[in-house]
This record gives C-alpha cells, sequence and structure tokens, in this order.
C-alpha cells in the first residue's frame, strides 16, 4: 500500500489540531496589556502544544520519508498516534483555563505520555513490517529518545501533584529533546 494517502490523512490532522487549538484563544475585551494578563496562562500552554503537534509532525515527516509501504497494522498504530494528538488541544485549554492546576497539568502530562506511546507503537509497527535491518531500522538505531521521553513523562504525571513547575519542566524538556528533527533518520533517507 502507498504510504502517501497516510501523510496526507495526517498532515490533514494535524492542520486540523493546530486550527482548533488557535481558535480555543479568546480575544480580550481591552486594548492595553492588562486586558492580556489574563490570558497569559493560555497562551503559553499554546505555545507549548503548537511546539510539541510541530515537533510531532517534523518528526512524522522524516519517519515516513524513510518508510517504503504501510500496512494495516502501521495505518492502525497511525490513527492510535492522532487520537491522542487530538486530545492535545482539549488538554491545552483546559490546562490554560485553570492556570496549571495540578489535575490538568496531571491530564496534560498524561496525553503527552500517550501521544509518546502512540509513536512508539508506530514505529514498531514500521519497523516489524519492515524488519530490523531496513533503512528505518538502522536510521532509528536503538530510540534512545524516545524511550527516554516517555520515561520522564511518566516521571511528570506524580510531579504534577507535587510539584507542578517539575512537571512544566519535564514537558518543556522533553520538547526540547526533540526540537531538532531527528538527524538519524535524515541522514539516512536521503534528504
Amino acid at each position: 500500500m502507498s504510504k502517501g494517502r497516510l501523510e496526507a490523512f495526517s498532515d490533514g490532522v494535524i492542520a486540523i489540531i493546530i486550527t482548533i487549538m488557535v481558535l480555543e484563544l479568546k480575544v480580550p475585551h481591552g486594548a492595553d496589556f492588562a486586558a492580556l494578563r489574563p490570558l497569559a496562562p493560555v497562551f503559553a500552554s499554546y505555545v507549548l502544544s503548537f511546539v510539541m503537534i510541530g515537533i510531532y509532525w517534523n518528526n512524522h515527516h522524516h519517519l515516513f520519508h524513510a518508510v517504503e509501504r504501510v500496512t494495516g497494522s502501521i495505518l492502525w498504530a497511525n490513527l492510535h498516534l492522532l487520537f491522542w494528538l487530538s486530545q492535545i488541544p482539549f488538554v491545552t485549554g483546559w490546562v490554560g483555563e485553570n492556570h496549571f492546576a495540578p489535575l490538568p497539568t496531571a491530564f496534560y502530562g498524561g496525553v503527552c505520555l500517550m501521544s509518546g506511546v502512540g509513536y512508539y507503537f508506530l514505529v514498531q509497527a514500521i519497523l516489524a513490517h519492515h524488519g530490523r535491518e531496513s533503512r528505518v531500522a538502522k536510521a532509528l538505531g536503538r530510540d534512545f529518545k524516545g524511550k527516554v521521553s516517555v520515561l520522564l513523562y511518566m516521571v511528570a504525571l506524580p510531579a504534577a501533584f507535587a510539584n507542578r513547575a517539575i512537571a512544566w519542566a519535564i514537558y518543556v524538556l522533553v520538547a526540547a529533546i526533540w526540537f531538532i528533527p531527528d538527524r538519524r533518520i535524515e541522514g539516512r533517507a536521503g534528504h
């Protein structure tokens, strides 16, 4: 099966996710900086979520550049990832509207964790089809970044209740780890 339809569908879903997030940003009712102050938590959560979605889109693009064809299991794994990514606008809004309260912060981390797990499942489905000696397998190596990210999210979940600042620092750290596109894939995929 061609990978083009999967890539086009994924790009469309990710574009809709970003659109939903930006539509949640409400216009202030004043024309001064004081009117913007209540929107700061909403905007801060939006920026981090936008970066996270961008990271997934970027790495998804690079990953599928190295993929030759897709199977049903790859399609389902991709849908699993997209399901969790589609929850990001909800948790982003919840966190922002409640000024980073512990429960919304934990839910935000839970969605980030499950998105990371979804990406891991997608990679595993691709590797199962293409083999451990394929171009994509060699590019991914042991996938240290993916495994560390999931572990960090697992640490952030209880931290959300103990110290929200630690949880948010972990979320930003994971984004920073992934901010630069995955050069392992980029280098082997012929970019």
